[in-house]
């Protein structure tokens, strides 16, 4: 799947000559009317979850409202788009401060990483021994209401829209803990 974001704005749409790269995954949630994502990143929402990979090449148009502001972000191959709720009073951030975040003009190298981070990111989950840098890649940057800084050692994601887990990193910077 493809899908397009870019970092330059012009009048209320994004743009960039060349695609950016997403940094980390997507969690998003298929429905017969539509796909949606969130900044809270939903990491298994039930039926019709899906994940948008690390290095997945992206445009996006901004605009829209569900509960905040969204983001549309095409899908190339199909057509069909993912509607991204933003809420920047709960990211503490403009929302193309977020999506510098999580896109890049290159790739991640994702052989630089260690196994167990790379495993994580396919599969979209947290486990024991995984670094910060592999859990971010596999679940999103978590919504800073809930995880201020990256620099602390307990990370707060959704599940869903009404169920959150927290990740645990000891001193090394890697998993000890999901609860």
């Amino acid at each position: 799947m493809f899908f397009f974001i870019s970092a330059i704005i012009m009048g209320n749409v994004f743009a960039a000559e060349e695609p950016l790269y997403l940094k980390n995954n997507i969690h998003a949630q298929f429905s017969s009317q539509d796909i949606k994502a969130s900044y809270a990143n939903w990491t298994d929402p039930g039926t019709g979850h899906t994940i948008i990979p690390v290095n997945t090449p992206v445009i996006l148009k901004k605009g829209g409202h569900i509960r905040g502001s969204i983001f549309t972000i095409l899908l190339q191959d199909s057509g069909k788009t993912i509607l991204f709720e933003f809420d920047k009073k709960r990211m503490a951030m403009e929302p193309e401060e977020y999506w510098k975040l999580i896109a890049s003009p290159s790739k991640v190298d994702l052989n630089a990483l260690s196994e167990i981070d790379q495993k994580g990111i396919r599969e979209g989950k947290a486990s024991i021994g995984m670094t910060k840098d592999g859990v971010r890649m596999a679940l999103g940057y978590p919504a800073a209401h809930m995880t201020p800084s990256l620099n602390e050692n307990r990370w707060i994601y959704w599940t869903n829209r009404f169920k959150n887990f927290t990740v645990e990193f000891g001193p090394d910077g890697k998993v000890v803990a999901i609860l």
